[in-house]
């Protein structure tokens, strides 16, 4: 059977969905393929990276990626982990089974020294939520 294919979206894709790629790749990576890919594409933010390596979880050959760059592709899953006042990363024009909008805050806009380890955690638990209903 071959890997079920999920795509992570947010603004800049470098923080949140990296975050999720890494993560159900970790997760669950024999079931699903996994990416990531934002509105405004900037590059990896260096506390992503290391809140990831904090939790043991590789970073090798992390990008950040457009929207543009998946157009037109499907997907069995899409997650949006936009905030509900940003609503640019919403706009990939792509096809999706199923298309989930969890809302994250973006830890880039949050003053507080954890807010990445934060951001990661609240993407984990929504991922051990939803993993129980999307495996086989």
């Amino acid at each position: 059977m071959s890997k079920r294919r999920v795509l992570f979206l947010c603004n800049a894709n470098s923080a949140r969905s990296l975050m999720g790629e890494v993560l159900l790749r970790h997760m669950a990576g024999d079931e699903f393929e996994t990416f990531s890919a934002g509105s405004e594409p900037d590059e990896p933010n260096a506390y992503t990276l290391e809140a990831l390596q904090k939790q043991g979880l590789s970073t090798s050959g992390l990008e950040s990626k457009s929207l543009e760059r998946f157009k037109g592709e499907h997907f069995d899953f899409v997650i949006v982990l936009c905030d509900k006042e940003k609503q640019a990363c919403y706009e990939w024009e792509g096809e999706a089974t199923e298309t989930f909008y969890w809302d994250i805050r973006d830890p880039r806009l949050i003053a507080k020294p954890d807010a990445y380890e934060q951001a990661l955690q609240e993407i984990r638990r929504r991922l051990q939520l939803w993993l129980p209903l999307h495996t086989s």
